[in-house]
């Protein structure tokens, strides 16, 4: 029995340089970078004082849930479930009335993060509980605590009786989040599933970051530049945050209900290099990564050749040079024919459990559209990745994508990579 074939028909955004596909997509094409100095940082005495937040989310918000929904949400759960919301609607479909009792059976969702409720263990449970407070806490700690609270939320917001879970798995798991929810569709246990990722904005969430010294301590002063992917003068990445979430469905039941149809998920990889083979704990293995590229464009059916664009993991870390050197090893391509190549995260930072899902998005957002935006602060390509020169954007191209490639490599030594095609109908 052959496997169902997958497509996108819905996508919803909350990123640092805008919310909804067409601020973001706008965005994308002119090259704005949503990267601003916090003062909060600088007060905490962090080394990075520089991140990427979503702008306007206090107001956005309150015209998407009520006061007491509100309550319940931190920033992680609020930039899902405003994506959630945007996606759900931009697939056609109509969300559903809490006093009605129909649960959509054949639809779930995969909606994972990176970091999850620290900042509301750290605001809120902790303190309160070392002060003797515990009853201070309200009812609904535990729901914006529990690892699953992205995704929990969603099971009520749209009556969703399919699996629905939260996976974690580094700067991969937004990646991850649709792949898993696409083969899900592939096996024939779910018709539909929203996938994608979020993380919140806090200071508890990027310490740890900054104690690692692996974001960048040179650019406080130069927010928009901070952020380097490609570049010889990377000095480390920029934490960002934010929310992507994708519905995805079967052909058959998006042709069914006459939904648009953005993209079809061709193939996909999943992997962990075992912190073998020079994979570690914060370093991907380069033969994993390699073999994980590999199954994506074997399980998609594709060749080299065909592959358009790669929206690339390129934190503006040292392992810049080392991911496009695998992509050229996996590929088997010389370099003047290499795909073209960004790094999203030049303009919104890392955005960590939310970065796969967002730049899922950006990829098919310019395939849809049929433009490339430019790759910011490359300009000075690091030495090892000047044999690609002409494949990196420096300004926004209008140019035919048929078929895009986005990576997405985390902590753990763990790497997942999908391959899109335009749909044509």
């Amino acid at each position: 029995m052959s496997k169902r074939r997958v497509v996108v028909t819905g996508m919803g955004v909350v990123a640092p340089n805008g919310h909804g596909l067409k601020n973001f997509s706008q965005a994308l094409r002119q090259g704005q970078s949503g990267l601003r100095h916090l003062p909060e940082l600088e007060q905490l005495k962090f080394g990075c004082q520089v991140a990427g937040v979503p702008q306007n989310i206090d107001e956005i918000k309150t015209s998407y849930f009520s006061p007491d929904e509100l309550l319940a949400m931190n920033t992680a759960m609020t930039f899902a479930c405003i994506a959630g919301v945007d996606a759900w609607k931009d697939a056609g479909l109509d969300l559903p009335q809490f006093g009605s009792d129909h649960v959509h059976e054949d639809t779930g969702a995969i909606v994972g993060t990176g970091i999850g409720g620290v900042d509301t263990l750290a605001e809120k449970v902790i303190p309160q509980t070392s002060q003797g407070q515990v009853r201070r806490l309200g009812s609904t700690i535990i729901e914006q605590i529990m690892a699953s609270s992205v995704s929990a939320r969603f099971g009520g917001l749209f009556a969703l009786g399919n699996q629905v879970t939260t996976n974690s798995s580094a700067c991969s798991t937004g990646t991850e989040a649709l792949i898993m929810g696409v083969q899900r569709i592939r096996d024939g246990l779910a018709d539909r599933m929203m996938v994608g990722g979020a993380e919140g904005a806090h200071p508890y969430i990027w310490a740890g970051f900054d104690a690692m010294r692996v974001l960048n301590r040179n650019s406080n002063d130069k927010p928009t530049a901070a952020s380097r992917p490609l570049s010889a003068t990377a000095k480390g990445f920029i934490p960002g945050s934010g929310g992507g979430v994708l519905v995805v469905e079967a052909l058959e039941t998006a042709q069914a209900r006459g939904a648009r149809i953005y993209a079809e998920v061709l193939g996909s990889a999943l992997n962990c290099g075992g912190m073998r083979r020079g994979g570690s704990m914060t370093a991907p293995s380069p033969y994993s990564v390699r073999r994980c590229i590999r199954d994506a464009m074997m399980d998609a059916g594709i060749q080299s050749e065909e592959l358009d664009y790669i929206n690339g993991h390129l934190t503006a870390t040292g392992a810049d040079p080392l991911e496009v050197g695998n992509w050229l090893s996996a590929l088997e391509l010389p370099a003047e024919r290499f795909p073209v190549i960004n790094s999203t995260k030049s303009m919104i930072g890392h955005a960590l459990g939310a970065a796969g899902a967002v730049e899922c998005i950006a990829t098919i957002l310019q395939m849809h559209e049929g433009f490339i935006h430019p790759s910011l602060n490359s300009e000075d390509l690091h030495p090892d990745i000047e044999k690609i020169a002409g494949s990196i954007p420096h300004e926004a191209l209008n140019k035919a994508i048929q078929v895009a490639a986005k990576s997405s490599f985390g902590f753990g030594d763990v790497n997942s990579c999908v391959v899109f095609r335009k749909w044509a109908g």
